[in-house]
């Protein structure tokens, strides 16, 4: 063999052991989050799977690639109808009128809507359950028109909302989840070609504030079945709004395969453009997870990837209690006080706190304390201290193991409060302490000039 031939050889073995030697140190650095990408198989083009509760995420693929949401878009709306709601803008019995843009889209029953009168006042209520129950674009359109005196200037409060949450990815240009060219001369913003813009990151912060700030949405979201009375002409031929939630339980026999014990909510959405989309949320003993799936190739598909992913969080995860609270923290330095009747107190968690960790993995049980600059004095706490007064934060510190992401970053910051209460001494031993003090640094400068 001559040399040349023999030198290839030796490359194309060196090739191999590089390769073999990369991988090698690749896995073990892989997180679980990862690994369940692989084992998935998740078939949507994107989706997410977060814990209700810690905010962690247990799995994602493509959570940050950008597509259409279809009527997934109405969380928002749903959202900032609650908000006015709660700020008392409006009223469940608020009533409200029907433009011609809300009445031409209604009528259109090739989309998902109930039709709507122009001659007649329906509630808030009538309309955010067509929405929330049946999908309902016309009822969408009238309410982002009676929240936001126009459909764009509401559109404009939608993006500012999504900025507030983090929604990075997102871009909002009407309130339906329609794409433009359905919208025909109506469409707020864009042009002809346009939709709504988010990614299943975005999804599942939005669909984590509906349920934290208004969890009587999931009230509404979960009701299966409901006839549509208001404004019908023939009182005896009502429209049933089925929701297209079909994970939800109550629609009989024939819909079995695809209900799932727990679930609430919380929004469907199909186009054309955007494939089956599905924000789920599921809640079992108080442990809730929230999923998302864009871009699924059929009705029956979103679920069952749904499915998928709420079997994974709740077989492959268990929530375990790593703080109680007003249990001091263990390890943890008293915190100085000055001027109290004491000079230091203890500190302890503010609220009881859960992670979700995989079964079998080690929980970490130490505590990293941070305390709130605002209220500290040359280290010191200033008396009087309340019991139970916020005087900072705690996060869990890493014990080697598999770490999971958090929606958000304050989703791991348990609040720090005063373990006790600590008095303010009178004025007559602050002033001998104040004396006290003053001497005892004279001398001490005497002693260093000798």
């Amino acid at each position: 063999m001559n040399f040349g031939k023999k030198l290839g050889r030796f490359a194309a073995a060196g090739l191999v052991f590089l390769l073999v030697l990369t991988l090698t140190f690749q896995a073990p650095f892989a997180s679980k989050a990862d690994a369940a990408q692989d084992t998935l198989g998740v078939k949507a083009k994107s989706a997410i799977l977060i814990d209700f509760n810690s905010g962690q995420i247990l799995y994602e693929k493509n959570a940050d690639k950008v597509y259409p949401p279809a009527s997934m878009t109405k969380m928002m709306t749903e959202y900032l109808v609650m908000q006015a709601l709660h700020s008392k803008k409006l009223t469940w019995d608020s009533k409200v009128s029907i433009s011609d843009y809300a009445y031409q889209i209604s009528q259109n029953r090739s989309f998902s809507n109930v039709p709507l009168r122009k001659d007649y006042q329906y509630t808030v209520r009538e309309l955010y359950e067509a929405m929330a129950i049946y999908s309902a674009n016309g009822a969408t359109i009238a309410l982002a028109e009676k929240v936001g005196g126009s459909e764009k200037n509401f559109v404009d409060v939608m993006n500012k909302t999504a900025k507030k949450f983090g929604m990075t990815s997102a871009h909002y240009i009407n309130s339906s989840g329609l794409e433009n060219i359905d919208l025909g001369k109506f469409a707020p913003y864009g042009g002809p070609n346009d939709s709504n813009k988010l990614s299943a990151r975005d999804l599942v912060k939005l669909a984590y504030h509906v349920i934290k700030d208004y969890p009587e949405a999931l009230t509404i979201s979960r009701i299966p079945l409901k006839n549509f009375t208001a404004g019908i002409v023939a009182p005896n031929k009502p429209i049933q709004m089925v929701n297209w939630n079909y994970m939800l339980p109550g629609f009989g026999v024939n819909m079995d395969k695809f209900k799932y014990d727990g679930v609430d909510g919380l929004k469907t959405g199909h186009t054309d453009l955007a494939g089956y989309c599905f924000t789920g949320t599921v809640n079992r003993g108080g442990h809730r997870l929230i999923s998302v799936v864009m871009g699924t190739t059929s009705d029956a598909q979103r679920f069952e990837q749904t499915r998928t992913l709420f079997d994974y969080g709740y077989q492959q995860f268990s929530q375990k209690t790593v703080a109680k609270k007003n249990q001091l923290i263990k390890g943890q330095k008293a915190v100085a006080v000055h001027n109290g009747k004491k000079d230091q107190v203890k500190v302890a968690f503010g609220k009881s706190y859960s992670i979700t960790a995989a079964n079998g993995e080690k929980v970490p049980s130490k505590f990293n304390v941070v305390l709130d600059r605002s209220k500290l004095k040359d280290g010191k706490l200033e008396a009087p201290v309340k019991k139970g007064e916020k005087i900072g934060y705690a996060t869990l510190a890493s014990n080697g193991s598999a770490k999971y992401g958090y929606l958000y970053n304050n989703n791991n910051q348990i609040p720090v409060i005063a373990a006790e209460q600590v008095d303010r001494n009178n004025w007559f031993v602050r002033m001998f302490k104040g004396i006290g003090s003053f001497f005892g640094s004279i001398f001490s400068w005497i002693a260093g000039l000798f």
